[in-house]
């Protein structure tokens, strides 16, 4: 018998064993467990309701759930009737370069996010030329890059040590710049084909799907029967196609239906990252695009969604640019803005009704767009300010100064964008369909973290959803909230072990006080951390006691169905294999 099985059924009153698969009554008395949970009010992540007990641990799995526990533990802890639920699911995460500088996590496990899940880009496939962008490309965070595939990375971090445990998709940015580069071609079929082989190759090192960020240069230069033909082999393997969709503003339904259409093609289950509605003329599109989505569901296609909790996104001057003049990568689009003639066309469009492209500078104009992050130290001092200050203290139009701010500065620039509406934002929290990301990264509130000034949902997007949405706005009751943090984003990304609270699972746990939990971070002072989180445990270690990182890193890799590493792994003929 396996030692976690011991004792489950003796403390199953509350749930019958039926809750407690495979477990058997216990053979006789038990040594302790290596920690023991007590007198918690426990969300077992399936959206039931919650039940008074305790929780025991063995090495990195949970050992036992219900009322109460045949043994002690070695290491006790008193929930003193707080939330103890299964460790959060961070969907979209761009905890990269962060971790592999300090491997924490701290903004995100101390609201307890314990698997962060990086999507939209990867930082593999990589070829030399990728690599040594990448290695350029580096501002206030500086690491090695010795990897080259999705495998290597996932190894590199779990050597570099991290407080959580990451999983990545592959970007098919990624896989387009590694065969094609970041021009505006299609691709040969011979380019095609070596593309599906990376594909393959990198889910079955690991990732749990395919991603794509299809409004940025080079991932908007792909066309939907490109995306179909790699989907269609991530969907072999197993893998979800998680995507920032073609468009987000007035774009948005079109955006649904390649989406749609994408999942009908492949044979695999699709994914919308931070579900929005971008810029006010376009906040009356919610309605529409739940009616989408929730009819490709009705149809038979698995169609979901992922939410940050904030009316403002983030991401760089880019997204105020046509994309043909980032064709090629930074430098090409640099050199191409210090032309007269092409600045003068990108001005005019930058103006103009956007044709083949969004943007996010026509949904927030330039009083809404609050620069953050700076890689040239003689432009740090402008952190904070708005596009619109800038450009009057310059001297130039709005669209003006944003072509220097990129010229200058030797990157695409930090830009927080203010674009949806706080209704529509509290709507979607609602939806069933519904999980949460951070499209941040982890952080911590000191060193070179200081030296930017992200978005507030990298510190605070889990505890929000908690403690404003849930207890102050009553948006859903708190048991949906830990689903949708815990077992419904591990389902998307089938994992079978992660997400529960279950005898067998993997013992990755929080202990939080609803009554209290909350976000502090804002615009103007984002390096702060959320409180009313008391403890975290990844795979069976504390990694935040009473409120404070412990300093632990028991993070591991977390790979997908496809890993060749586990049983079973392996890509298979169709997608349909996979529900045989």
């Amino acid at each position: 018998m396996k030692r976690w099985l011991v004792g489950t059924c003796a403390a199953a009153a509350l749930a019958g064993c039926a809750a407690f698969p495979g477990a058997r009554e216990p053979a006789g008395v038990r040594g302790p467990y290596d920690v023991l949970i007590t007198d918690a009010m426990i969300y077992d992540g399936s959206g039931g309701a919650p039940f008074r007990g305790e929780v025991g641990i063995d090495g990195d799995r949970i050992a036992f759930v219900g009322p109460e526990a045949p043994s002690p533990g070695t290491v006790q802890i008193d929930a003193d009737g707080k939330a103890v639920a299964p460790g959060f699911i961070n969907m979209l995460s761009h905890a990269r370069e962060e971790l592999l500088h300090d491997g924490r996590a701290m903004s995100d496990v101390l609201q307890g996010v314990t698997l962060e899940v990086n999507s939209e880009i990867s930082y593999a496939p990589l070829n030399a030329r990728m690599r040594e962008e990448l290695i350029a490309g580096q501002a206030d965070i500086r690491f090695d890059v010795p990897w080259s595939t999705i495998g290597q990375y996932l190894d590199q971090v779990e050597r570099s040590g991290v407080s959580v445990n990451v999983a990545t998709m592959v970007g098919l940015g990624a896989v387009r710049e590694h065969e094609i580069g970041s021009q505006d071609v299609d691709p040969t079929p011979e380019q095609l084909a070596r593309m599906r082989d990376l594909v393959r190759q990198a889910m079955e090192d690991g990732a749990l799907g395919t991603s794509s960020a299809l409004i940025y240069a080079p991932a908007s230069f792909a066309e939907t029967p490109e995306l179909i033909a790699l989907t269609g082999e991530s969907a072999r393997c197993g893998g979800l196609f998680a995507a920032h969709v073609r468009g987000e503003g007035g774009r948005l339904l079109t955006a649904l239906d390649e989406m749609v259409q994408i999942a009908r093609a492949s044979g695999g289950p699709v994914h919308v990252h931070h579900l929005k509605q971008a810029g006010r003329a376009n906040w009356g599109l919610l309605d529409p695009a739940i009616a989408r989505i929730e009819a490709a569901q009705a149809a038979g296609l698995a169609v979901t969604a992922d939410m940050y909790l904030y009316p403002a996104g983030a991401t760089g001057l880019d997204a105020a640019m046509p994309t043909w003049v980032q064709a090629g990568g930074y430098e090409a689009w640099r050199k191409r803005l210090q032309d007269p003639a092409t600045r003068a066309k990108v001005i005019a469009e930058m103006r103009a009704e956007p044709v083949g492209w969004e943007s996010l500078m026509q949904g927030a104009g330039a009083e809404g767009m609050l620069l953050v992050g700076f890689k040239n130290p003689a432009l740090k001092p402008l952190t904070g300010k708005t596009l619109a200050e800038v450009a009057k203290a310059r001297g130039v139009s709005p669209e003006e100064a944003a072509i220097q701010l990129v010229v200058e500065d030797g990157s695409r620039v930090g830009t927080v964008y203010f674009l949806m509406s706080e209704d529509n934002v509290r709507r979607q929290t609602a939806l069933p369909w519904m999980s949460f990301g951070s499209d941040g990264s982890a952080d911590a509130a000191e060193g070179p973290f200081l030296l930017y000034n992200p978005h507030p949902r990298a510190y605070g997007n889990f505890a929000r959803l908690l403690g404003k949405y849930v207890r102050e706005e009553k948006t859903m009751p708190l048991e949906e909230a830990v689903r949708k943090l815990t077992s419904f984003p591990a389902d998307i990304l089938k994992l079978e072990d992660r997400g529960r609270l279950r005898p067998g699972a993997f013992a990755d746990v929080v202990v939080f006080d609803p009554a209290t939990i909350a976000d502090h971070a804002t615009f103007a002072t984002p390096h702060r951390y959320a409180t009313g989180v008391e403890h975290v445990l990844v795979n069976g270690v504390q990694v935040v006691r009473d409120g404070e990182h412990t300093g632990a890193k028991p993070g591991k890799a977390v790979r997908g169905r496809a890993w060749t590493g586990r049983e079973g792994g392996g890509c298979r003929a169709s997608a349909a294999d996979w529900s045989r």
